[in-house]
């Protein structure tokens, strides 16, 4: 049995949709960040990072949502979440998820968490001024360069496409009209008619 440890608001959800699609035996703990759970020693013990989100399995335990994701896909390769035969690209979509994760979240970081880099409370405001045109900056990028359709990655869904949509739904409250990307916002709608995801987004919003 693997245990997801999730916050609802957070990129924890692509794990919880990649679970939800995977056919595979888990349970999701729900940790609250507004009460600061993350920072318990209970959880630091399970993840010293102190972030979501976390996955036990009974090999130990993965942090980072690109390890998590690869993690499902290779314990559930009948659920075809990723392309395991071809190293390319499998590379390819790593490389898309590795861009979500170092550059996409970070940058939304600044906006809630600037605190993260900076004391000074000019500083900081500057970090939220800057989100909206660096998040626009991503998504422009990811609909010219990297954006096969109609999946991420062309003709079969993968786990790029649950990570991809988690980051689509933050744009409104970083500034930013996703109608500006067509791509995007019709991969976010096709998105919302999967089974998968509306059983993660219920779980989410409970």
């Amino acid at each position: 049995m693997l245990t997801l440890y999730y916050a609802p608001g957070t990129c924890a959800l692509a794990s919880l949709i990649a679970l939800e699609e995977s056919g595979l035996a888990f349970e999701v703990k729900k940790i609250s960040l507004r009460d600061g759970e993350q920072r318990s020693p209970d959880y630091l013990k399970i993840n010293p990072k102190g972030r979501v989100p976390a996955l036990v399995t009974d090999y130990g335990v993965l942090t980072e949502t690109p390890a998590i994701l690869a993690y499902i896909a290779q314990s559930a390769p009948a659920a075809k979440l990723a392309p395991l035969d071809d190293p390319f690209e499998f590379a390819r979509l790593q490389s898309f998820n590795s861009y979500i994760c170092s550059t996409v979240h970070v940058n939304h970081a600044h906006r809630p968490r600037g605190s993260r880099w900076a004391d000074e409370p000019a500083a900081i405001e500057a970090m939220k001024a800057k989100v909206p045109q660096n998040m626009a900056d991503c998504f422009t990028l990811i609909e010219q360069t990297m954006f096969a359709g109609p999946w991420v990655m062309g003709e079969a869904y993968s786990l790029a496409d649950p990570y991809l949509f988690v980051m689509t739904d933050w744009l409104p409250s970083d500034g930013v009209d996703p109608a500006r990307f067509e791509k995007a916002s019709d991969h976010h709608a096709r998105m919302l008619q999967r089974p998968a995801v509306q059983r993660a987004l219920a779980y989410d919003r409970a």
